[in-house]
């Protein structure tokens, strides 16, 4: 008998490529309706309803009706950073057939914050000028 968890599921919801980039999306944000996430993820309505109650069942994600509409959010900031991990591990972002990076994917890049602490070039920028400031001290780990 296994006595560890079973990771294979949630990873199996999150490799899937439609899943992962709505994931991504809800980083950072409230909560989005299934439109929106459907159409982040290039996908049909439909397609995205399933993906998203795939992710509501695995407990990713949450979803709350407001009228009509549903909108959707990450579950908990313990998801989030285990899709910023995700991230941090991934092959670097494929460039469009342009060549051109879309103007919210260079925002993110730029100023991106996880749950709990400001990172891209935003924060390196605010460290430095704290460390040359003399607010912060830097101290080689060994």
């Amino acid at each position: 008998m296994i006595a560890e968890p079973d990771i294979s599921e949630i990873a199996a919801l999150v490799g899937e490529p439609s899943r992962a980039t709505m994931l991504v999306a809800l980083l950072g944000k409230d909560a989005l309706p299934a439109s929106e996430l459907a159409h982040k993820a290039n996908i049909s309505p439909q397609t995205a309803s399933s993906h998203l109650s795939k992710l509501v069942v695995g407990k990713l994600l949450a979803v709350e009706r407001h009228g009509r509409h549903r909108y959707y959010r990450l579950t908990s900031d313990e998801v989030g950073r285990f899709i910023e991990t995700l991230a941090s591990l991934a092959p670097p972002p494929r460039v469009s057939p342009r060549g051109v990076m879309d103007e919210e994917a260079k925002a993110i890049r730029y100023a991106r914050t996880c749950y709990d602490h400001l990172a891209g070039k935003v924060a390196v920028e605010i460290a430095r000028a704290m460390v040359s400031g003399g607010w912060l001290k830097r101290e080689r780990r060994v």
